[in-house]
């Protein structure tokens, strides 16, 4: 009776053990906890966007690799050009001006001609070259009177010796006197129209489109050095300009002219003649009352046109006007003028030793 009793004991202490413990909490269970609500922080919507993606590319900068020097020590052509600055006054022009032959002397504006540009009036050019380069200089009365914008220079060549311009080398006014092809453009007339029938001479109803391909723009290109342009660094007024005979079929002889302009020194219209007439284009000159002033064609001025290469007949359009006197036999040898000789030919002659020439200027 009494071993029943103490197992009815232990039973009863076994189960109020059992609920003992099951009313504690484990030692690994954290008891929940009922925490207050916290509002998350709002957050702006940004949209990124991949400049990678959306901006230019940037351009990788031009690598030049043969960069004119200096001119050659030996001219191979000259020609002078009229100052129009001493009758500028008058408004017009010291000579020269001859629309129907692609003449032009007309650094003023148009119509009045009561505003003169002392930075187009060309007064003297000159052509050197190496077996590398053609250059070109260009003086002008005062390069730094500079007071409209585009103002270009541009050189013309004539390689087939026809009187039809075949490549167009045009350059804004250079900033300094380092090279650089900068502004500097290389036009060629692909169709062969400049000209159009009759070389600087005017042709009713011309199509012409003149120099329509540009094929050097600023440093692209076939060829990234083809041309170039820098202030001379002997004078402040002129100005130079290189292109490679490589560019141009590497040519032996040539006719070549050089120009100056602001707008409208422009590719397409070469021949000037031939895209408009002369009642439109005017003229310069006073003693051609029927077109004076000048119109249309205006701001400009060009150089007659070199021979390099070659002794030119006088029959070549457009050609600068050079006498050669004929050397008597038995005569001393050498050249036998000189400054006086050619001055007594006639007003608007001079001497070039170089050539031993006397050379027409008007």
């Amino acid at each position: 009776m009494k071993k029943q009793s103490l197992k009815t004991t232990f039973a009863l202490l076994a189960i109020i053990a059992a609920v003992l413990a099951c009313s504690f909490p484990s030692a690994t269970e954290i008891p929940a906890t009922d925490l207050p609500a916290t509002e998350l922080p709002s957050t702006e919507v940004v949209s990124v966007v991949d400049t990678a993606t959306s901006s230019p590319p940037t351009e990788i900068p031009i690598q030049h690799q043969i960069i004119p020097v200096s001119l050659p020590e030996f001219r191979s052509s000259h020609a002078g050009d009229y100052d129009s600055s001493v009758t500028a006054k008058d408004k017009k022009s010291n000579g020269g001006d001859r629309f129907t032959f692609e003449r032009f002397e007309r650094p003023f504006n148009a119509n009045t001609m009561d505003v003169y540009y002392p930075e187009l009036d060309i007064v003297d050019t000159f052509v050197y070259q190496d077996t590398t380069w053609i250059y070109g200089t260009i003086k002008v009365v005062d390069r730094s009177a500079v007071s409209a914008s585009p103002y270009r220079f541009a050189m013309q060549l004539d390689i087939e010796v026809d009187g039809k311009g075949d490549w167009l080398i045009l350059a804004l006014n250079p900033p300094s006197t380092d090279w650089t092809t900068n502004g500097v453009q290389v036009y060629f007339d692909t169709n062969s129209d400049v000209g159009d029938l009759t070389a600087m001479l005017t042709d009713a109803q011309s199509k012409s489109d003149g120099f329509e391909t540009l094929v050097f723009d600023q440093g692209k290109g076939d060829d990234t050095d083809a041309a170039w342009i820098r202030v001379s660094p002997n004078d402040a007024n002129t100005v130079e300009i290189a292109v490679k005979r490589a560019l141009l079929g590497n040519p032996f002889l040539y006719l070549i002219d050089m120009w100056a302009g602001h707008g409208t020194l422009d590719p397409a219209l070469f021949d000037y003649s031939d895209h408009f007439t002369h009642e439109q284009a005017g003229a310069s000159d006073p003693e051609l009352p029927i077109f004076y002033p000048i119109k249309s064609v205006y701001e400009l001025d060009n150089s007659c046109r070199m021979a390099v290469g070659f002794q030119p007949t006088g029959s070549e359009p457009g050609l600068c006007q050079v006498l050669v006197p004929v050397v008597e036999p038995g005569s001393t040898p050498g050249c036998q003028l000189n400054d006086a000789v050619c001055a007594a030919m006639g007003p608007g002659y001079y001497f070039d030793a170089p050539s031993c020439s006397c050379f027409y200027l008007g």
